[in-house]
């Protein structure tokens, strides 16, 4: 089912702000989107989301088969990027210790001392993260939404920025434990990358290892002017009407048939805020409805409850989508 056609909205207000990144931070971002897809063959629209959702400072929920790129993708972020990165196989003795640290009694000192875990990084890769338990999987909570965990009492500032991709396979769920509603919304967007095209894929059987390829990258970017990027993301401008849109998709979602559990108010704003990335990243000061409807399946999919569960969530994206026009 095709999106509805956005129809003309007033951005004269944006049209007449300067623009908001510099000539060479531009360029920059434009090499590191460019590099990476070199990486990841034939998957520019996921490429794509995936820098959407690091600008917008939201986290990546990929759900996908194995062997389809997920860590190459990780990995090609964190070399380009020039970020601090960590890969942690989640498994169902995992214990959240294992993942944000613990502290221990140091005899010398006569106090404890906090050791760090994995999570003390800027990109995490939480590789099959159905595999662990809830409680496991609840020590991402904190960390997710705060940028902070706090063991002992003691609060943890986790360095920037901070930044988690997660995999879980949804063709093998024999022993896995499904993401609670809770954790899943901290996943501004779940993606999946699929086969590759046939002219992508013998690309990658006849060139080189894509491992040696990452380890010879030079970085495009790095932490400070990713904060940057996200502060730019800030000051994209949004109109009256694309907020109306928004929250008319909201609403839709809400009342549409086979929905249980609509969207809330954080996904609306997750929208709004990755749809203003998704307009950076484009290099317009402005979002569109194109930004809005790009990202709308892989932001609103995982957050809606169907009635039954035959429905894909995917699928009532899409309708709910189509169902709302834009005025």
């Amino acid at each position: 089912m095709s999106a509805p056609q956005p129809a003309s909205i007033d951005h004269s207000a944006a049209a007449a702000k300067a623009a908001i990144l510099p000539d060479r931070l531009r360029e920059s971002l434009a090499a590191a989107v460019a590099q990476i897809n070199a990486l990841v063959l034939g998957k520019p629209r996921e490429v794509n989301l995936a820098f959407t959702t690091l600008l917008a400072g939201g986290h990546l929920l990929i759900e996908d088969l194995p062997g389809l790129g997920k860590t190459t993708l990780a990995r090609s972020m964190a070399a380009t990027l020039a970020l601090d990165f960590q890969r942690m196989q989640f498994t169902s003795d995992l214990l959240p210790s294992d993942i944000i640290g613990v502290s221990i009694f140091d005899p010398t000192a006569r106090a404890f001392r906090f050791h760090a875990g994995p999570i003390f990084t800027q990109l995490l890769l939480a590789d099959e993260i159905n595999r662990a338990p809830p409680r496991t999987q609840s020590a991402l909570l904190e960390a997710m939404a705060e940028h902070q965990v706090t063991v002992d009492g003691v609060c943890h500032i986790l360095p920037q920025p901070f930044f988690v991709m997660a995999t879980q396979n949804p063709a093998d769920l024999a022993g896995t434990f499904p993401l609670p509603d809770s954790q899943l919304d901290r996943f501004l967007l779940r993606l999946r990358l699929g086969y590759p095209e046939a002219a992508a894929e013998r690309e990658m059987l006849s060139g080189a290892d894509r491992r040696q390829m990452i380890a010879r990258v030079t970085p495009q970017l790095a932490g400070e002017q990713l904060l940057a990027l996200r502060d730019a993301v800030t000051r994209v401008f949004a109109s009256e009407a694309l907020v109306t849109y928004v929250q008319a998709l909201l609403g839709e979602s809400r009342r549409h048939k086979g929905v249980r559990v609509g969207l809330s108010p954080r996904a609306g704003l997750a929208l709004l805020q990755g749809a203003r990335a998704h307009a950076l990243i484009a290099g317009r000061a402005h979002a569109l409805p194109e930004d809005v409807q790009a990202l709308f399946v892989e932001v609103a999919a995982h957050r809606l409850v169907p009635e039954a569960e035959s429905s894909t969530r995917d699928a009532l994206a899409a309708s709910i989508l189509a169902s709302v026009a834009v005025d």
